[in-house]
């Protein structure tokens, strides 16, 4: 069953595309978890949940393998209202052992017998809220099993002790779990089918907290993977499609890369500049910089929090920390980038990746709502650019503005020029760019969104009707630029991607209030819901962000 498993599971991700390799690893485990429990009433949580498309396979959704992450499709993490076998929804990582002891506690205060099972990946369990949840667990009387899957993978390679220590667990005793008051099995060779039976079996009727250290291949059956699991940890039917000739078409760089690039430029020329990661080197781009100078790049594991303060203590020696994480993931260490950063008015510089709509991913990883959450904090500098010359020359400002954090939120995906590498262009801070001209409305943009005006107005040939401002800094805003648009027009649009609650619009809205401002504003963004998953251009569509949806605006006003 198992090879009949990895047989078709191979054959509809390569065809449609999806997370591969993670899922590769645990095909054995999942069918004995699944021959042994009865997850009605068990309990069962994946963490990360990209390994979790074989669980769903086992449970009903065999018809739709083909709608991995597209619009109106399965999603590629667990997701409560999808499936009843969904028990939590884990699109980040190191929650399981929390929720599932929170499961398991509920079921004891009911006199259940139910069993409780998180699947941990070592990767997860570098996050501070899985020892929080160990060290918790450890004086529980709650019926769960951990059960920590052992690849030594995250997306790339895992660091950092605990790693080392899982590596070298075997013979080790008392280890870490037992140190913590929990019983400790294994190491147990993930792949062995009818060995984990027997184990489930044999550990049925037993209660209390157990750990199950379980060894796996991440990419197990598939050589490329095997070989390559970094590369293949998410593939797409564009990649593996083997009938499709290769292109010899050049595109614009992934706004990732240029970070990359431009962040080893700035610490081939300052020595100063260091850069942190939560575990995205490959993801981010930072591996660029760390295959350079490995000693001044730190990946810190799955810990945005420690990531955010860690960057602070180094900017108070002098470095220049550029911290890159994630804008789904950074909302994770808001407390560290209000108190242990803004508040002290430290120089760290923050990248947010993948701000903005992610795709595929879908709502657990779409950047949707850092400009709101982060314009709240006094001292932040916020910046977000429109191209990647633009993103090049605010890295290039950031390293020499002290006065304080400053945060650049970009993308996901290709830019929009073929030559990433500009002459870089000064900045002053809270300026902002006239890109058009007209003479009856006026549009604000912030960030990438701000291409999809330009295509409208390009399209519609409205360079005479519209003068399009691209913002570039939420904050502090361009107010002498908005104060002309206040009495030059009577009609202006703001256009963000992010969420319109308290967000880029509202700001404008709130200075136009104030100013005694007697137009009207329209504002473009989200709505507030959290989007679904699917292609960055059918969300956009969806939600009137695309260069058709802002034209038919336009349109009605003028």
């Amino acid at each position: 069953m198992c090879q009949n498993i990895r047989d078709f599971f191979i054959e509809r991700i390569l065809k449609n595309g999806g997370h591969f390799s993670a899922n590769l690893g645990v095909v054995e485990l999942t069918v004995a978890l699944h021959y042994v429990y009865e997850f009605t009433t068990d309990k069962l949580i994946w963490d990360v949940g990209h390994q979790a498309y074989i669980h769903k396979l086992l449970t009903g959704r065999k018809s739709e393998f083909d709608t991995f992450r597209k619009l109106g499709g399965l999603s590629g993490f667990p997701k409560i209202d999808e499936s009843p076998f969904d028990h939590f929804g884990t699109g980040h990582s190191s929650t399981s052992i929390s929720a599932v002891m929170g499961m398991a506690e509920a079921a004891l205060l009911n006199n259940k017998k139910s069993k409780h099972i998180a699947v941990i990946g070592d990767g997860s369990l570098t996050g501070g809220m899985a020892f929080e949840a160990l060290n918790n667990l450890g004086v529980s009387k709650a019926n769960v099993l951990v059960i920590v899957n052992d690849n030594q993978m995250g997306i790339d390679p895992n660091l950092g002790a605990i790693n080392t220590h899982l590596a070298e667990i075997d013979g080790i005793k008392p280890n870490l779990f037992e140190n913590l008051g929990l019983q400790y099995d294994g190491p147990q060779d993930g792949h062995d089918v009818v060995g984990l039976v027997d184990y489930f079996e044999n550990l049925k009727e037993n209660s209390g907290p157990q750990i199950l250290h379980i060894k796996t291949i991440k990419g197990k059956g598939y050589e490329p993977a095997e070989k390559a699991q970094t590369d293949w940890h998410s593939v797409s039917y564009v990649k593996i499609d083997p009938l499709k000739p290769e292109t010899l078409e050049v595109k614009p760089r992934k706004f990732q890369e240029v970070f990359g690039h431009t962040l080893l430029e700035l610490a081939e020329k300052d020595e100063r500049v260091v850069g942190i990661t939560p575990a995205m080197p490959s993801g981010s781009s930072m591996k660029i910089m760390m295959d350079a100078m490995p000693n001044r790049v730190f990946d810190v594991g799955i810990a945005e929090q420690h990531a955010v303060t860690f960057a602070a203590g180094l900017a108070l020696e002098g470095k220049r920390p550029f911290c890159n994480i994630y804008s789904s993931f950074a909302q994770r260490a808001y407390d560290q980038i209000i108190h242990d950063v803004a508040l002290q008015n430290i120089p760290v510089i923050f990248c947010l990746d993948r701000a903005g709509l992610v795709g595929a991913d879908g709502p657990t990883h779409h950047g949707a709502f850092d400009l709101a959450f982060l314009n709240a904090i006094p001292n932040l500098t916020i910046l977000s650019p429109m191209d990647e010359h633009e993103l090049r020359n605010m890295m290039y400002w950031a390293v020499d503005y002290i006065d304080g954090p400053v945060v650049i939120r970009y993308p996901r995906g290709r830019g929009s020029k073929l030559d990433y590498k500009n002459e870089i262009q000064p900045l002053e801070i809270g300026s902002s760019r006239t890109l058009t001209s007209g003479g009856k409305l006026a549009i604000l943009s912030i960030g990438q969104i701000g291409k999809e005006v330009q295509l409208t107005i390009a399209n519609d040939q409205l360079e005479d009707a519209v003068t399009h401002i691209d913002s570039r800094f939420m904050k502090p805003i361009d107010l002498q630029k908005v104060g002309e648009l206040f009495r030059s027009f009577d009609k202006i649009i703001t256009i963000e991607e992010s969420c319109l609650l308290g967000g880029f619009g509202q700001q404008i809205k709130a200075l136009a209030q104030d100013s005694g401002y007697q137009g009207t504003i329209t504002s473009l963004g989200l709505p507030d819901v959290f989007v679904e998953h699917g292609e960055i251009s059918e969300l956009r569509a969806k939600y009137g962000l695309d260069a058709e949806g802002i034209g038919k605006v336009i349109s009605t006003l003028l």
